[in-house]
């Protein structure tokens, strides 16, 4: 089992060329642009071409660039590729899209302030309404600068005028038992992941996000439950975490009646 990290987008504008197992290019079939295409129009494309061969992974070529640019431009993928027998300047990289940030997020105001007082959100948290709705890695990094300075500005001219909840007792812990049930978290966690990867991914559909919705709700009632009588510990908590965001996820999947940027509902073919 080969460990999964993140090949970086930055490789494609590099010039990277996406391959099927047997070596041919495929990208030119869905967008003119190619193996530049944008992040949905590519995840769709490589989702669609191991959907239909039953494979698990493309390829991506970098081998016709100068070698020495290659290390210097991408100096830890060509490292850690390396560590596992691959060398990028004369291997393929075997590759397959996966969800490694959040697009859209918690809406904030100009000052990256949420709808609670109080409570900024910045980054890929955010949704601030800069970026479409498909988010690209280097717009998003300029984005996340000018609201950390927005945000940082609006509370340094508060912070006179804030005063602090005084007194707040400790946790009652009183009824509660430390939980021994930790392979339960790990397979909890797992569900999740699961649910979320094989019904809420690239491609959706009234239906997966119905089905996901209904195998969450049965996770969440099961944590709840442990978390009401267990001494809450970090995994416990995080797994509550990721409900949460799953949940929210999914609802706002399903409210949106339209295939645009990095969300494809089936339902809703692009027009």
């Amino acid at each position: 089992e080969k460990p999964n990290f993140l090949i970086t987008e930055a490789m494609r504008g590099f010039g990277a060329i996406l391959r099927l197992q047997s070596g041919e290019e495929f990208m030119d079939k869905y967008h003119p642009m190619k193996s530049l295409a944008p992040r949905d129009v590519v995840a769709r494309a490589i989702y669609r071409e191991m959907t239909r061969r039953g494979e698990d992974f493309v390829y991506l070529d970098v081998t016709h660039k100068d070698p020495d640019s290659v290390r210097s431009h991408f100096p830890n993928i060509y490292e850690k590729c390396l560590s596992i027998g691959i060398d990028i300047t004369k291997d393929w990289i075997p590759v397959t899209p996966a969800a490694h940030y959040c697009c859209g997020g918690v809406r904030v105001d100009t000052n990256g302030q949420t709808s609670i007082k109080r409570l900024y959100a910045l980054g890929e948290t955010s949704c601030t309404g800069l970026h479409g709705a498909n988010r690209l890695a280097s717009n998003s990094l300029i984005e996340a600068v000018v609201y950390a300075d927005q945000a940082a500005r609006h509370t340094a001219s508060l912070i006179d005028r804030t005063d602090f909840q005084e007194g707040i007792p400790d946790w009652d812990f009183e009824g509660t038992q430390h939980t021994e049930e930790m392979l339960m978290l790990i397979q909890s966690k797992r569900e999740v992941q699961s649910i979320m990867s094989n019904y809420v991914g690239i491609v959706r559909s009234n239906l997966s996000l119905k089905r996901a919705m209904r195998r969450l709700s049965i996770l969440f009632e099961e944590t709840e439950e442990l978390y009401n009588k267990t001494k809450p510990n970090r995994e416990l908590c995080e797994l509550r975490n990721m409900i949460a965001v799953a949940y929210l996820v999914i609802k706002q999947g399903r409210e949106i009646k339209e295939s645009v940027g990095c969300h494809y509902n089936i339902d809703y073919p692009k027009q």
